[in-house]
């Protein structure tokens, strides 16, 4: 089968394969890939699944920038790649699960509830073959200290700061297992954190994450820290 990348406008900066969470298909995650492929990035996106993602990173091998965002148990796949795959060169998780924590769902109303306050993505969601309903009831592996542990590219971590099914207090304490990590918590972010409300500074957050991983051992470029600041 062959690989659907999505072509950058200019000229390629690197690769980024997103994974889905569960019982997503592509799809969901086409506004995301477009607005990270706008600014210059080759983007794939791919369901959960160990063989399509070890095929995806061999045909991306060859860049010198390859990335892996991953969400829900995709992040955790993620994670498993940086991993087992010496050409990734950083990760991005949103909505890392990181404890059996279970949110009650009800049914499709409680389900977009706690997925997204994005009246689009909403939308989308609700397409016909967009995603599997009732799949966040899905046991699946999650992320613990010994995995990320192993982890020795950087980590961009974003999630959402009301993400009932993973509290966001539980990952801020597990992140700290990473040795590289940038931990970002998003103002009433909900669990499909780069499909919510606030995607585009989310994707934003994550572009300067990319810009990053192509200019290592470089000082920031935006300083957060007023202190950074001198006299000229």
């Amino acid at each position: 089968m062959e690989i659907d990348w999505l072509k950058p406008e200019a000229t390629g900066r690197g690769s980024v394969i997103v994974v889905g969470g569960r019982g997503e298909r592509a799809d969901v995650y086409t506004r995301f890939a477009r607005r990270i492929a706008f600014d210059g990035y080759r983007v794939a996106v791919v369901e959960n699944d160990t063989d399509t993602i070890n095929r995806v990173i061999a045909d991306a091998q060859a860049d010198l920038s390859l990335a892996v965002v991953g969400s829900d148990s995709g992040a955790v796949a993620a994670l498993a790649a940086a991993v087992t795959h010496p050409t990734v060169t950083g990760v991005v998780v949103a909505g890392l699960l990181v404890s059996d924590h279970e949110a009650s769902v009800q049914d499709w109303d409680r389900e977009l509830e706690i997925r997204s306050a994005c009246p689009v993505h909403r939308g989308v969601l609700s397409s016909a073959d967009a995603l599997e309903p009732g799949s966040l009831t899905d046991e699946v592996p999650i992320a613990t200290a010994e995995a990320l542990a192993q982890v020795d590219v950087p980590v961009l971590v974003v999630h959402g700061q009301s993400d009932v099914l993973s509290p966001a207090l539980d990952v801020l304490e597990l992140s700290s297992s990473l040795r590289d990590v940038r931990v970002v918590v998003v103002r009433d972010g909900r669990h499909d954190i780069l499909n919510d409300v606030s995607h585009r500074s989310v994707a934003a957050e994550i572009v300067q994450f990319l810009e990053r991983l192509r200019l290592p051992f470089t000082p920031d470029i935006i300083l957060r820290d007023p202190t950074g600041v001198h006299a000229v």
